[in-house]
């Protein structure tokens, strides 16, 4: 019987196996082919952003290639205390080829990243180096600026001699290099990223649990009204969809604000005086008021389409068995919609994370999110490897975040419909 199974052949002689494993290849590389565009344009406007980000969050070659003598001399020397002639030497070479290439500003800007003023050094002393002919070059640099002999300032060039570096990431904890080079916390004025963080999380959690508290209600009822109440409703949830985020955000400003709608509306029934109107902008109020407005459609669509699939009869038999309406929803209906909850909670925390305009309107200096500082270096400082270390540390939260739900509640237990 064996032997016969083996001897089965095709119409053309091909053997059965031979030809079924054919079949398969070609049914796989069909369908390699049909999700080739969108395995594409996932690389190009995903992935590879994403791994430019990291790349940029460790890699800064500015100083190395624009002071080519001077990094190639601090890499091959420690620095222990301020280097002698044949580093100023480097130096002023460098100085005067980056003037005359106009990329000084540049060298400047990246030492200052780490070291304030030192734009303004770097500009002010290639508008005098050309005057330095010979040596002593050390003696001459001193005496265009003192500051060229602090060592703190030879110790973060020669950090940034070397492109590849982890600066940036300590920065971003929070942490600093002191003069002789090792890694301490910075001071108190300027730590600022670990309290940010800890601020984005904290909001886009509370803002989920607010979305939660909203949206559930809202979409049982959607679920249980007949089909033409049920649309109408549904609408209504749908309607912010239709009008522009920033219309959104400016309405929030002219409804909280201290002289705006809400407040005079307490003023009017006499629920607080004129002196004591309620600050509800600029501040983090402001920006969980906004963004659970914002935030509230993305939870009440998962939790509607769940909901409508969970039959109502198991609710009643509860019911007809003797158990209570608080009992029955709690042990019986409440657990066949977490993968409601849990798909909206993903998605409006990982929303949250990640929002800018609506903290960078509403939000002052106290609703400030993560977001806001990453736009800020990009925009305006344009420290960027910073921005790519904060924006690598917030999806590695995210990653983790993310694991975690994983490992209590299982993605595989969220769904969206």
């Amino acid at each position: 019987m064996t032997g016969a199974v083996q001897q089965l052949t095709t119409d053309d002689g091909t053997p059965l196996k031979a030809a079924l494993a054919r079949t398969g290849r070609r049914a796989r590389i069909r369908a390699l082919l049909l999700v080739s565009p969108l395995l594409l344009f996932v690389l190009v406007t995903f992935a590879a952003p994403i791994a430019q980000m990291l790349y940029l969050s460790i890699h800064n070659p500015v100083f190395s290639d624009n002071m080519p003598r001077l990094s190639t001399w601090l890499r091959a020397n420690p620095i222990d205390d301020v280097p002698g002639e044949a580093a100023f030497e480097a130096l002023v070479l460098d100085l005067k080829e980056a003037r005359k290439k106009r990329t000084h500003a540049q060298v400047g800007t990246r030492i200052n990243y780490e070291r304030a003023g030192s734009t303004s050094l770097f500009k002010s002393t290639a508008r005098r180096v050309k005057k330095i002919d010979g040596p002593p070059y050390k003696e001459q640099m001193l005496a265009i600026n003192k500051a060229w002999g602090e060592l703190h300032l030879w110790t973060v060039m020669a950090r940034a001699a070397h492109p590849h570096t982890a600066a940036f990431y300590a920065q971003a904890l929070d942490l600093a290099f002191d003069d002789k080079g090792e890694l301490t916390r910075a001071p108190e004025e300027r730590r600022i990223y670990l309290l940010l963080f800890e601020r984005t999380v904290f909001l886009s959690m509370l803002i989920t649990l607010l979305c939660l508290i909203l949206g559930y209600p809202v979409a049982h009822l959607l679920a249980r009204l007949p089909l033409r109440y049920s649309n109408m409703l549904m609408v209504l949830v749908l309607l912010p969809f239709w009008t522009s985020l920033l219309v959104r955000t400016t309405a929030w400003i002219t409804l909280l604000q201290s002289q705006g709608v809400l407040n005079d509306l307490l003023v009017f029934l006499g629920l607080v005086d004129d002196a004591g109107r309620i600050q509800m902008m600029y501040n983090q109020a402001g920006t969980v008021i906004a963004m659970t407005h914002i935030m509230l459609p993305f939870m009440i669509l998962p939790l509607y389409s769940v909901m409508k699939s969970v039959p109502g009869d198991f609710v009643r038999a509860a019911r007809s068995l003797g158990a209570g309406p608080v009992t029955a929803f709690v042990r019986v209906y409440l657990p066949q919609t977490v993968p409601g909850i849990g798909a909206g909670a993903l998605l409006v925390f990982i929303i949250s994370v990640g929002y800018y305009i609506t903290p960078a309107l509403v939000g002052g200096s106290s609703g400030q999110l993560i977001s806001n500082q990453i736009a800020f270096h990009m925009l305006t400082s344009l420290n960027w490897g910073l921005a790519a270390a904060l924006g690598a540390i917030l999806l590695f939260g995210v990653i983790v975040l993310y694991w975690l739900y994983d490992r209590m509640i299982g993605v595989d237990n969220v769904k969206l419909g």
